[in-house]
């Protein structure tokens, strides 16, 4: 057996496995109403995630048709692998960096109305740290910001830089939305958002 083929069978046993644990995980919406109305408002959105917890959003979220911004490294090719599995469509690049190629394409998808999911914090930290990227991709085609949260006290947590979130049989996972905002044109109007938004997320994820 070669080496790839031990690797995708891995892939499928785990992906396997996380339908299996995911089916138990009973969700519970908070400010739901922020997603109706920015939904309803007809701009394109940019829904704003930490790293930590991608799974229990990713499932949450599957089938809608939300396309996700995941980095080359090796580990965004096995998230845009089960990100297909579960409905999401990706563009591969970084958060980082305005001028990336990856967030190029997320403005052309955000051209044509789409929803883009982004963790500002990824592909490698600072954890819980919002980059410069998210911010500059809302601004340049008018879209609004959503930030998203996941919250549960029976999870296993990675000891990984971000502290990776993967919630245990049964976990109950309160899903929280913050208010939805747009940035205005300039830089002034980008630093005040990255603020915002750091805000925003840390409320949503761990609590006012």
């Amino acid at each position: 057996m070669t080496r790839r083929w031990v690797e995708s069978a891995a892939f499928i046993l785990a992906v396997v496995v996380l339908r299996l644990l995911a089916a138990t995980w009973r969700f519970q919406v908070r400010q739901g109403g922020h997603l109706r109305a920015a939904r309803e408002s007809g701009a394109p959105l940019v829904f704003a995630l930490w790293h930590s917890r991608i799974l229990p959003l990713l499932y949450h979220h599957r089938h809608q048709g939300i396309v996700m911004l995941v980095s080359r490294h090796r580990d965004g090719g096995y998230l845009t692998r089960l990100g297909a599995r579960w409905g999401f469509p990706s563009v591969r690049g970084s958060s980082g960096r305005g001028g990336d190629v990856g967030l190029l394409g997320v403005v052309r998808t955000l051209g044509r109305r789409a929803e883009v999911a982004i963790t500002p914090d990824g592909p490698r930290g600072p954890a819980e740290r919002v980059k410069p990227g998210i911010v500059a991709a809302a601004q340049h085609t008018g879209a609004l910001l959503v930030p998203v949260g996941a919250r549960t006290a029976w999870a296993w947590w990675f000891r990984s830089w971000d502290r990776f979130c993967v919630p245990r049989p049964f976990a109950r996972i309160e899903v929280v939305y913050g208010e939805p905002f747009a940035v205005p044109p300039g830089k002034p109007a980008a630093r005040e958002a990255a603020e915002r938004l750091q805000r925003q997320l840390h409320a949503v994820t761990h609590g006012p």
